[in-house]
């Protein structure tokens, strides 16, 4: 099937992102690479990844540790959140059909850098006390995260 994500491939994606999220004013992540693809093996496996969404940054108090996150999504519908900083990597994984509530939000956020409201677009994935977030900031991150949002509603709602 043309498209799916190998951890390789994951790998990569995480390899750039980390290059992206440094800011001009922040020192860049200092991320052993060997080991951070050893441990993204370990978590996929073999698994076939259908779907990858990037937060370029990760919200206030989601994460302490963190830097960044991705949310992945298998063929076989199931969830990858995983976490990345410095030295920290965690990941949850869930069921689709483990999920209590999917819900999506398209609203404005205050930013006081540039003194003026902005849109966003989130997707919470939620089971028991977690919560797994998805944000979207501009257009192709909206593509990413609506598409991300069709396909776990889809496996966990088919309509009949």
């Amino acid at each position: 099937m043309p498209g799916l994500l190998s951890a390789d491939d994951i790998f990569s994606k995480v390899e750039a992102a980390a290059v992206a999220v440094t800011g001009p004013d922040e020192k860049a992540l200092q991320i052993d690479y060997p080991s951070l693809k050893e441990k993204i093996h370990a978590a996929l496996g073999d698994r076939k990844v259908a779907l990858c969404h990037i937060n370029k940054f990760l919200p206030e108090g989601y994460e302490d540790q963190g830097r960044f996150n991705l949310a992945l999504l298998t063929v076989g519908n199931v969830v990858f959140d995983i976490v990345i900083g410095d030295s920290y990597f965690r990941y949850d994984v869930v069921s689709v059909g483990q999920l209590d509530k999917v819900q999506l939000i398209d609203a404005m956020w205050d930013n006081r850098e540039k003194r003026r409201e902005e849109p966003f677009l989130s997707l919470r994935l939620m089971h028991g006390e977690e919560a797994h977030l998805l944000l979207a900031l501009d257009d192709d991150e909206r593509k990413s995260l609506l598409t991300f949002a069709s396909a776990v509603t889809a496996a966990r709602n088919p309509e009949r």
